[in-house]
Formats: structure tokens, sequence, C-alpha cells
């Protein structure tokens, strides 16, 4: 069963993207450490797309990733 685009956003909240309002029903997410930005389009009740739920979590494995490099650089 497909995610809710209410989730994704959550998870991306979690993560510590920031929110930026985007046209319609789009939102633009950026973080510090995730090159460019996401955007997740659709209403919060709606299902994801797959490629939208990919997408969530590449960024979020990207920014894990680099979280982690940091963490061992500072040792």
């Amino acid at each position: 069963m497909p995610k809710k685009i209410r989730e994704l956003k959550q998870k991306l909240l979690q993560a510590g993207f920031t929110k930026l309002p985007g046209k319609g029903s789009h939102t633009n997410w950026i973080h510090p450490l995730y090159s460019g930005k996401l955007t997740v389009s659709g209403k919060d009740g709606s299902d994801a797309k797959p490629y939208q739920e990919k997408d969530v979590q590449q960024a979020i494995t990207e920014v894990e990733e680099k979280q982690q490099q940091e963490k061992q650089e500072d040792e």
C-alpha cells in the first residue's frame, strides 16, 4: 500500500529538511547537507507515487551518509 504524501513530508521533517512553499500543492524541501532541493507534489491525503517515495528515501539516505562522514571526520 503506498504511503501518503503527509507521511513523506513527516519523514523529511524528521530528517531535518526545511519546507519551502511552492505553487499549488507543491512543496520544496532543502537541507544543508543535501545538494539541490526536493519537490514533493500532491495533497497531504493523496497516495504518494513510487518515484516520490524513492526520491524522498534517496534524499534522506544522502543526508544520513554525509552526517556519518562529518561525524567520522570530527573523531
